[in-house]
């Protein structure tokens, strides 16, 4: 009994500064990007191998001790709930919730739905690949004490064009062929204090670039968490065909039992 009671308290030691805490998964998209294929299949159930998507995504949040997960659900909600409810082991492994929209609410709206979300938690789309370090984006999110925190990715866009830049008088001072502009954009995956959560009207629709001007607008403090690890929205189709490959060379990598 003893040994035992020393093994929890090891792996107790070991979970980082995610471990506990809650986690909405937005699920409720129509996936207009991947259709034909999402008309009447839920975006989250999208499969890379032999598992969806979302799958994937939770059991990436139980590898860092995140079990207590909701989905807020719209489109085709049915199927989703029916594919997990199929599914013995997450009755064992994660406590899960659904809340429905009968209207979509935004990607922030729809966190008034949610009961009980009194402490630091974490929301992300439903659509992603990543292995993102949960344990590094929480602990970034309160070191900075912000209210939230956005995980961002560098992407580079190419033109394919040649780009003119001109003056009033149309007199070309620049010619550049196909050129590449960095952004830092969001991988929609977030870290929120509660009390942003006062920001969010109940049945309002809200999309998370207008919570985030909004909060700024107050004077909350918003933070960017940079990462270079590896992440894919399946949303796109070009991610997803990336997605597929590299799930296909490296399965190990994203399936945690």
């Amino acid at each position: 009994m003893r040994a035992l009671n020393e093994q929890r308290e090891n792996q107790v030691r070991q979970l980082g500064p995610a471990a506990g805490l809650r986690a909405v998964i937005l699920a409720g998209g129509r996936g207009v990007r991947l259709r034909p294929f999402t008309i009447n299949f839920p975006k989250p159930l999208v499969p890379l191998g032999e598992k969806p998507i979302i799958e994937l995504l939770m059991q990436r949040l139980n590898s860092f001790g995140v079990s207590d997960i909701t989905l807020t659900l719209g489109h085709l909600a049915e199927l989703v709930k029916a594919y997990f409810h199929h599914r013995d082991q997450f009755s064992s492994q994660f406590k899960l919730r659904y809340v429905e929209e009968e209207e979509p609410t935004g990607t922030a709206g729809s966190l008034a739905m949610v009961d009980g979300l009194l402490d630091t938690f974490l929301v992300m789309n439903g659509d992603l690949l990543t292995d993102i370090d949960f344990d590094e984006l929480v602990a970034f999110h309160r070191e900075s004490r912000a209210a939230l925190t956005i995980a961002t990715h560098k992407r580079q866009v190419k033109i394919d064009f040649g780009v003119l830049e001109f003056g009033d008088d149309l007199s070309v001072y620049n010619y550049k062929e196909k050129p590449e502009t960095t952004y830092y954009v969001s991988m929609g995956i977030y870290v929120y204090e509660p009390h942003v959560l006062r920001h969010i009207e109940p049945n309002r629709y809200l999309d998370l670039p207008d919570l985030v001007l909004k909060l700024v607008a107050e004077n909350e403090k918003v933070c960017a968490f940079s990462t270079d690890c590896l992440w894919l929205d399946i949303g796109r189709p070009d991610d997803y065909e990336r997605a597929q490959a590299l799930f296909a060379d490296a399965k190990e990598k994203f399936e945690h039992a």
